[in-house]
């Protein structure tokens, strides 16, 4: 029988544990249900936050629909396993990632239809719970409708309870959607509080509507929508200005210093964080056996340094048992040369809190696991010609830089939890261990005598000559990419006498869905962290901010409050007003954007909504430019949507040449 389009999996399940998204709340109520019992339709609300952590921000789906296919990703060696999204080759309704994204946000609509609009009938329930409830569920509407009329256009604009089936479905304009994403978010904005329901930091409160409406609004204004007479821009930025000066009243925060937003101490319950997907944490409670969704996101975001086999032990290489990093042996996600180019470690400290780019051996000396000697690594004269190794090196080691714990926890399996060896201290007692705020975070620039790394990623390019001045091999950026800024499918080192080396598989790998801490592992899956997940959070308000008073015509005003985020980023010993900028122009925008938000959902949406891939594409990811068309401004319908409804031919695929029309008017 066929199912409507907004009805692909089971609304409510028998029993459902929460803890996916941190509501440790037990849904009872069976599918056949009623919902005019608090306990029943609460459960149901909680399940609207479901696909957040289980799927959106865990699986690589929805981040390679949000980042790729623009300037900033590239797939690791020129790869062509996931040219669809990156390169818009092939790209086409049955396209995995779009097909879930598709499914999954309308299942989650249906779900909060459910919510808003069975209220009135409860027969118990305290008036303020189910007051604030209901604008829990107008909010997560909202931004599951965002993700929709972003990525896919004009789609249908269902308000009805889950199970109204529609076989003829009609698309509302992109105008209409828009306006109703807006309306839910004043009326959840009115009705949210400061403190999220329950005391639940993975609850949306206030602050989360607020500033979903300031990314709303600037993004309906790529389509020149208005309100009331003003331009989304000016609404954008009316929205945005008002919960900076407001922050405090709304229980907003931007962290003074940008280390301190991507420490580990504050992964979970972040004051910076507006709208969080917040994963399970292990340790002695059992509501982590009911988590789903499992976090690889940094195993595909990294680089993979263990290609070069001789810098690591072989009992335990990233790619196999890695306790420190990870298990690196999914690497896809390569950042761009722009992308790159972009930070200037001189004086920037998001570069290094983005990206690891020094990699090192690791001990386990505190669970007395690996000894620091067994994490220690030899230089060899084989290694030195290789490598062209500084010759002096020859007998010398590379030394651990991290020692990982091993705690025991009953739910969750074994934690490693590292600490950071001091630089020129070989005693292995862990009495000396660091404990900085993340330890994946080596602060810049790192020493060329350091002999705790083996493998550095170089910002500046360095001549054969100058690298023998450095105790570890180092690559230097520009030469993983050719002169069409495409990463390497071969050796860029090779030469007619040599096979070169793996090198261009070392590239920096973002860090911010990387973790070290007790309750973030999954036992011996070393690819999972479950971290939680910032869907947006108060420094992406800055840059609206900025981004609509520049689309408005004040690049002066623009400028304020990009240098707010990048006075937070300056090190120790730079002048934080000697990076300020006096004005904003558009690709000001652009690169703040990049430095600051770099990896987190939000690229493709950015692109889009300044009409900018024709621009940037040839520029920055030119493999992409020859394969984008016009009609990839809109992502491909479902298959499995269209393949549910009566009308297909009608309805549309988007342009991309499976049905009669493409349904775009």
């Amino acid at each position: 029988m066929k199912k409507t389009f907004y009805k692909f999996t089971t609304i409510v399940c028998a029993v459902v544990m929460l803890n996916a998204c941190n509501l440790d709340e037990v849904n009872p109520a069976a599918g056949d249900a009623s919902l005019t019992a608090f306990t029943a339709w609460s459960g149901l609300e909680a399940t609207c936050y479901s696909p957040l952590y289980s799927q959106l921000f865990s699986a690589t789906d929805y981040l390679s629909v949000a980042e790729t296919g623009t300037d900033m990703w590239l797939v690791k060696a020129n790869g062509t396993s996931t040219k669809e999204l990156f390169y818009y080759e092939s790209l086409t309704t049955g396209t995995n990632a779009t097909n879930k994204l598709f499914k999954q946000c309308y299942a989650m609509i249906a779900s909060c239809n459910s919510v808003i609009n069975e209220a009135k009938n409860l027969t118990d329930g305290s008036a303020a719970d189910v007051k604030v409830l209901v604008a829990e569920a107008k909010c997560l509407r909202a931004y599951y409708y965002s993700v929709l009329v972003t990525q896919y256009g004009p789609v249908t604009l269902n308000l009805e309870d889950a199970g109204k089936v529609d076989l003829n479905p009609v698309r509302a304009t992109e105008a209409v959607i828009y306006a109703q994403i807006i309306k839910d978010l004043k009326e959840a904005t009115a009705d949210l509080g400061v403190t999220p329901y329950g005391n639940n930091y993975a609850r949306v409160t206030k602050k989360s509507a607020l500033g979903l409406m300031a990314r709303v609004y600037a993004q309906g204004a790529g389509l020149d929508l208005t309100e009331d007479g003003k331009s989304y821009w000016m609404r954008a930025k009316e929205v945005a200005e008002d919960l900076i000066t407001n922050a405090t009243a709304n229980g907003a925060y931007l962290y003074p210093d940008v280390s301190d937003m991507w420490a580990d101490a504050n992964n979970r319950n972040n004051k910076e964080a507006l709208f969080v997907a917040a994963g399970p944490q292990a340790g002695t409670s059992d509501a982590f056996s009911y988590a789903t969704g499992t976090n690889r996101l940094y195993a595909y975001m990294c680089g993979n340094p263990g290609a070069m086999t001789e810098f690591w032990n072989a009992n335990h290489k990233p790619s196999d048992k890695g306790y420190f990093y990870g298990r690196m042996n999914s690497s896809t996600y390569m950042p761009s040369k722009y992308l790159m180019d972009c930070f200037d470690p001189t004086w920037d400290k998001r570069w290094e809190n983005s990206f690891t780019y020094g990699y090192s051996e690791w001990s386990m000396v505190q669970p007395a696991w690996v000894t620091y000697a067994a994490g220690t690594v030899t230089i060899t004269q084989a290694m030195i010609t290789k490598y062209s190794l500084n010759p002096t090196l020859l007998g010398k080691k590379f030394y651990p830089y991290a020692d990982c714990n091993a705690v025991t926890r009953t739910y969750g399996g074994n934690q490693y939890p590292a600490s950071v060896w001091p630089k020129g201290d070989h005693s292995g007692n862990v009495a000396n261990l660091l404990h900085p705020k993340k330890v994946y975070v080596v602060d810049y620039p790192i020493a060329a005598d350091d002999d705790r790394f083996s493998v550095v990623c170089s910002k500046t390019p360095l001549t054969a000559v100058q690298k023998l001045n450095y105790s570890y091999f180092i690559v230097n950026i520009d030469d993983l990419y050719d002169s069409n800024g495409l990463p390497w499918s071969v050796p860029f080192d090779q030469t007619s006498t040599s096979a070169g080396t793996n090198a261009y598989q070392a590239y920096p790998s973002l860090n911010k869905f990387n973790w070290s801490y007790d309750g973030v592992f999954n036992g011996s899956d070393l690819q999972v962290k479950y971290g939680d997940m910032f869907i947006m959070r108060m420094a992406e308000v800055y840059l609206i901010a900025a981004e609509a008073e520049q689309k408005l015509g004040n690049g002066a005003e623009a400028a304020k409050y990009l240098n707010v985020l990048r006075e937070r980023s300056v090190r120790t010993g730079v002048v934080k007003t000697s990076v300020d900028l006096a004005t904003a122009t558009e690709d000001d925008i652009f690169n703040e954007y990049a430095r600051e938000m770099c990896g987190e959902f939000n690229r493709w949406a950015l692109l889009k909504r300044h009409k900018a891939f024709e621009t940037r594409l040839p520029k920055y990811n030119t493999r992409a430019a020859q394969s984008f068309k016009a009609f990839n401004y809109y992502r491909p319908i479902s298959q499995d949507f269209l393949t549910q409804i009566s009308n297909k031919e009608a309805y549309g695929d988007n342009g991309y040449g499976t049905t009669a029309s493409s349904g775009l008017k």
